[in-house]
Order: C-alpha cells, then structure tokens, then sequence
C-alpha cells in the first residue's frame, strides 16, 4: 500500500471535503482525487460515497480511517520519543506516584531506577492519578506508577503495563488484636477498621467482599492516602489493609500484628508510559524489579 494515498484519504475523511484538504497540504484537487482513486482501486472497494453535494465514508471507509488513524498517530508518537528519547542513562527521571501506592512499594520499584554507576537524579511527584496523567501526556513526566489503569474517559495517549499484582494483609497493632477469638475475616466485624477511599481500586474490590463475608465492620476512617491510613493503623485506631507483598516492611518493628489475609481481593499496580514499548532505561529498571517482586510472591 502506498503510504502516500493513505495519507491523502485520511486529510479528506478527517476534514470532509477534497477541496478543503487539497489546499491544507497544497496539491489541487484533482490529484488528490486521483490518489484516492488509486487507492481504492488497489483496495477493490469505495471508500467515499456522495450524498448530494457532500461526500461520506463508506463503511469500509470507516474502516480504513481507523487503522489510518492509528497508524498516523504511531509515527507522531514515534518522532516525540525520538526527540525525548534519553541518550544513554538520563541524568534526571521524572515520575510521578498516585497517592494510593503505598509508599514502600513505590520505593521499592523505583530504587532500581536510580542505581548504577552514573546515577541517575530522580524526581518524584505524588499526585491524583488524572493530574499525573495530565502531566505525562505534555512530557513533564517520564512515568507514573498507579494501582489503577488509565480511566476509560481520559483522552491522553499514553499505555499502561502492568507490574504486579498482590493480595491483601490486614494489620492492626498488638494491642488492638489482643484477645481475639473468630477467626479471619469474621473477626473484622468487632474491629474498627481503616479503608482507603472511594476513589481507590483496592477499595472497589473490598467492598463486595466484605460483603460477600457477611462482615459489617465498624469503618473509623477513609483515606485517599495510604500512608495517612497506615500512619492511623500504627497509632492503633483500626485494622487497615496493605498489598502482602509489603507486609514485611510494616510489620518488622513488632509494632504491627497480620489480622489475616486475602487473595480474594486483589492490588495491580501499574507503570503508564507514552512509550508502547518500554524503551527508556529507567523504567526498564522498574519493570524487572517489579518482575522480580511478582516471582517472589509466586
């Protein structure tokens, strides 16, 4: 297929008349009409029809203006990354972290980033994801690490690659647990207990299955922040869940006891990247540490 004459259909079907998109890319009208002439003969079918005065996509227009659409939007992705492309190890790496990624866990994935010997200086925004993403799409962001995908409704070109998954620790101090005598998760129901907020996807997981476990807990607290529900959970106000694969990091000062665990209820987090195919050393890092972190929980 001649690039050339996919490129000329998609200016007309995006601007909707030959005359308009001749004079956008400066060629007459007739060559453009000739251009589309030939790539629908190479094609064997019409890919505009009239309608009066006015011309409409056929359905298999329709059709190639999808893949027409991407693949145009693939070669502006590829000279962006060119252009931004770190030559090397990049002196600077720009991510940002939604604020439901426990701390730990982000320090964890990013350490690797940032080690070698020409280190790296890293800078790190903690956000609401739909900002990060914000700040992603217009390269002020190398990367963000979420416990969500990019949400269906926003329009940011980027793509999200997963990094782990982990169940869930329910921890509350020594003092809060002592005594007692149902087991887990029943016991929950006379526990106060800590959650993280509405907007988390841990939380869109928890609450159909508390309720699936019949477990009508007493909820003291919401937080956006995980940190702010784990700093509460360690001053003893309630049980809070952590992703097991971090558990160690709260419970190794003795302060913290595992109420119980869950694989019912799964944490994904995820490192979202204008990249469709991860190319930029530093988030290379993070994936291979994510890699190895999801094998030591296997």
């Amino acid at each position: 297929m001649n690039h050339k004459h996919l490129f000329y259909f998609w200016k007309v079907a995006k601007i909707g008349s030959v005359a308009r998109a001749a004079k956008s890319i400066n060629v007459t009208p007739q060559t453009l009409s000739g251009q589309i002439g030939l790539l629908e003969e190479n094609l064997g079918t019409e890919l505009f029809s009239r309608q009066g005065r006015s011309i409409v996509l056929t359905e298999a227009g329709k059709l190639a203006l999808e893949y027409a659409d991407e693949l145009f939007a693939l070669s502006a992705e590829l000279e962006v990354m060119i252009k931004h492309h770190p030559k090397g190890r990049p002196a600077e790496f720009r991510v940002g972290v939604s604020d439901a990624v426990p701390k730990a866990l982000a320090y964890q994935l990013l350490q690797p980033a940032i080690q070698g010997a020409h280190p790296t200086r890293i800078v790190c925004r903690e956000w609401q994801l739909d900002r990060l993403l914000g700040q992603l799409a217009v390269h002020q962001l190398d990367l963000v690490i979420s416990d969500a995908p990019i949400p269906p409704s926003f329009s940011v070109r980027a793509y999200n690659h997963r990094l782990l998954e982990s169940g869930l620790s329910f921890l509350a101090t020594q003092d809060l647990v002592a005594g007692l005598a149902a087991p887990f998760p029943t016991c929950l129901n006379t526990l106060p207990l800590l959650l993280p907020g509405e907007d988390s996807a841990i939380r869109t997981g928890l609450q159909p299955w508390l309720e699936r476990n019949r477990i009508r807990a007493r909820i003291v607290g919401e937080f956006d922040d995980m940190a702010l529900m784990a700093a509460f959970g360690q001053a003893g106000i309630g049980v809070f869940p952590v992703p097991t694969i971090v558990e160690e990091e709260f419970i190794a000062s003795g302060r913290l006891a595992i109420v119980g665990r869950t694989t019912e209820v799964k944490a994904n987090y995820f490192a979202i990247s204008v990249e469709r195919r991860l190319t930029h050393p530093c988030v290379l890092a993070i994936t291979q540490s994510a890699h190895r972190m999801a094998s030591g929980i296997d």
